[in-house]
């Protein structure tokens, strides 16, 4: 496996999932990888050739605890963001707390590791800086409008970051994978109400995305694209993971705004809010 980066790597959520399959890929792959979420229990697997897996507590919004995990490495050569949360629900009705909870872990999460590990490559001169995106950060998903809200913002920091730590010898990418099969469909936090509009909407649209979900592609594809990039010294900005998906973005990027909303709504609205 060729790694143009650095052998030491920090993988967030990495406690189940898209994370996981990350840590064990790169492990394997023979980086010293210290993988983290806020319920992983402290343990270390040695890989062969050369590679390990040490797991660590660690909260993405809490500075102290990134530092904590921080100081017991010498160099960080490569960090895949994947902690991440979802909330289902009407956007007029979502409490703001739930609004604010599905920012701070997907986004500012992201910019809280991102403002500690990326001086420490600037400085080294190298490093790879990946955050798991989503499609939903390139078109909006109705009922999961703040957790596309949180993938778009990923999708603008991302591409600024490449562009202003590229003299540094710093890349960052940002993936986007579709629907995948991981425990985030059970654990997706859905806020609605029978006295509500949208209740009958919300119950079907958030049931066909965890019918996708579960019915998706396994989180070793997107391993496999993290194990490539470590290998390529000028990687994309982005990468759309699976051939569907790849095909979706190309299309839309033709479709005029009135369309993709009627396609995406005929998707993911299989009723029309009110109408229940």
């Amino acid at each position: 496996m060729i790694n143009v980066y650095g052998k030491n790597a920090l993988v967030t959520g990495a406690s189940r999932g898209i994370g996981k399959a990350v840590a064990e890929a790169l492990a394997k792959a023979g980086c010293a990888v210290v993988a983290v979420s806020r319920h992983c229990e402290e343990e270390t697997v040695n890989y062969n050739p050369g590679g390990s897996l040490r797991t660590m507590r660690m909260d993405v919004s809490d500075a102290a605890s990134v530092d904590r995990v921080l100081a017991t490495m010498d160099t960080v050569d490569i960090a895949v963001c994947c902690a991440g949360m979802g909330v289902a629900g009407a956007a007029e009705e979502m409490p703001m707390e739930m609004a604010r909870a599905q920012m701070e872990t997907n986004y500012f999460g992201v910019l809280t590791v991102g403002g500690k590990v990326l001086p420490r490559m600037r400085k080294q001169g190298k490093g790879l800086f990946v955050t798991i995106g989503s499609i939903a950060g390139k078109v909006p998903i109705p009922m999961q409008s703040h957790y596309s809200s949180s993938k778009y913002a990923l999708e603008a920091y991302m591409e600024a970051v490449r562009m202003e730590m590229k003299a540094f010898g710093v890349r960052a990418v940002i993936l986007e994978p579709g629907d995948t099969k991981t425990g985030f469909t059970a654990a997706r936090k859905t806020y609605t109400d029978a006295a509500s509009p949208y209740y009958k909407a919300v119950e079907q649209s958030v049931e066909r995305m965890a019918k996708d979900e579960q019915n998706g592609c396994d989180p070793k594809t997107v391993a496999d694209v993290v194990l490539k990039l470590i290998g390529k010294e000028n990687p994309p900005v982005r990468v759309a993971i699976g051939f569907e998906y790849k095909l979706l973005m190309f299309i839309l990027r033709f479709l005029p705004d009135r369309l993709k909303s009627w396609i995406l709504g005929k998707m993911y609205l299989p009723v029309v809010p009110g109408r229940q």
